[in-house]
């Protein structure tokens, strides 16, 4: 029997386009991130068991700012935006750039980094670049290795282990289907974990 979900509270808090207009950095928060069509949003709906949280949508990069989803109080999921493949001006995505270098560079509330994937196509110069962010700021690193469920069993397994050589050591990965729910558990108990979900003064 699966425990409790402590991430169904999740609501939408706020759209965060430019620094100054991030929450109080007394709190605890995990960043989601990921290329625009690898399955973001039905991930993070998956996990927090809201089929609405996060907006799905047939074109990619909808994700325009960081997306803060308010768990319980100073407890923070942030959805950020998946510049590696959204159809923006050149400008946008520069500004999407700076925003999260400085959000990584600076944010002492961050405590980890969710980095979803599709596990047909692992690990692309936009993932790299946001595994490199983490590692560097020493944070707990997480891959999600979604639509497992459109590989055979066996396949699935190779680019798992694949996935798993190539990042840097510490850095966990797993298969996950937003369809099966394969990994759901997993992906949720990591995310609980980051935000200390539970722990007194939760």
């Amino acid at each position: 029997m699966s425990p409790p979900n402590l991430l169904r509270t999740a609501h939408y808090l706020k759209s965060v386009h430019e620094l100054h207009q991030l929450p109080p950095d007394d709190s605890r928060e995990v960043a989601i991130a990921g290329r625009s069509n690898a399955g973001k949003s039905s991930a993070i709906n998956a996990i927090c068991d809201q089929n609405g949280l996060a907006r799905t949508s047939k074109t990619p990069g909808r994700t325009q700012q960081l997306v803060y989803f308010q768990v319980a109080p100073q407890r923070y999921l942030v959805d950020l935006p998946g510049y590696g493949y959204a159809k923006v001006p050149p400008g946008l995505r520069d500004h999407w750039r700076g925003l999260i270098e400085a959000y990584f560079r600076t944010r002492a509330s961050l405590q980890g980094l969710m980095v979803v994937m599709d596990v047909r196509h692992p690990l692309r110069d936009f993932d790299r670049q946001m595994l490199e962010y983490g590692t560097a700021r020493g944070l707990a690193c997480h891959c999600l290795l979604t639509k497992a469920d459109k590989l055979p069993r066996g396949q699935a397994a190779r680019a798992l282990q694949e996935t798993r050589r190539a990042v840097a050591p510490g850095v966990a990965v797993q298969l996950f289907s937003a369809t099966s729910h394969q990994g759901v558990d997993e992906a949720r108990a990591t995310l609980t974990g980051w935000l200390a979900l539970g722990d007194a003064g939760a």
